[in-house]
C-alpha cells in the first residue's frame, strides 16, 4: 500500500505544471519582474516585466455593480517591424475601453454617404412604397359594379 502511495505521489509531482521563470532558450525572454498582490477586500494589484521589452500593469477593485471588479491597466511591446507598442485601459461597467495610437480611428460622424449609397436607399424606399400600396388595394373581385 505504501509503495502504491509513493508512485502516486511520484506521478502527481511528475505532472504538475511548471510555472517558473521561463528560460530565454524556449521562448526568447525570460521574466524579470511579476508581481502580484491582494488585499483583504479583494482589490488588486499586478505588474510584469519580461527582458525581451513586455510591460503589464494592472490594478482592480471590487468596486463595481454587485462587486464587480473595475480595473485599470497598461501594457506596452515593441512590435516585430521595431514599433514601440502601448495600451492603457479601464475595463468597467461600460466594458473594456482601450486606448493606443495602434488603434484604427472610426471616420468623423456624420461623413459623407457616396451617391450610389443614397440611389440605392431612394430605390428602397420606392420598392416599400409601391409593396406598400399593392397590399391595401382592394382586388377588382370585390369592388361594386
Amino acid at each position: 500500500m505504501k509503495l502504491v502511495l509513493l508512485a502516486l505521489l511520484v506521478c502527481v509531482a511528475a505532472a504538475r505544471p511548471d510555472y517558473g521563470p521561463a528560460s530565454s532558450e524556449e521562448h526568447g525572454s525570460e521574466t524579470l519582474r511579476n508581481e502580484f498582490d491582494i488585499a483583504d477586500n479583494g482589490a488588486y494589484t499586478a505588474d510584469m516585466e519580461t527582458s525581451n521589452g513586455i510591460v503589464m500593469s494592472q490594478s482592480g477593485s471590487p468596486t463595481g455593480p454587485e462587486d464587480a471588479i473595475l480595473a485599470t491597466g497598461y501594457f506596452s511591446w515593441t512590435a516585430p517591424d521595431g514599433t514601440p507598442v502601448s495600451v492603457k485601459y479601464v475595463a468597467d461597467e461600460n466594458g473594456y475601453q482601450p486606448d493606443s495610437d495602434i488603434l484604427p480611428v472610426a471616420p468623423e460622424f456624420p461623413h459623407p454617404i457616396p451617391q450610389f449609397v443614397l440611389d440605392q436607399i431612394e430605390k428602397a424606399r420606392k420598392e416599400d412604397l409601391d409593396r406598400s400600396s399593392e397590399e391595401y388595394r382592394v382586388p377588382t373581385s370585390y369592388r361594386a359594379p
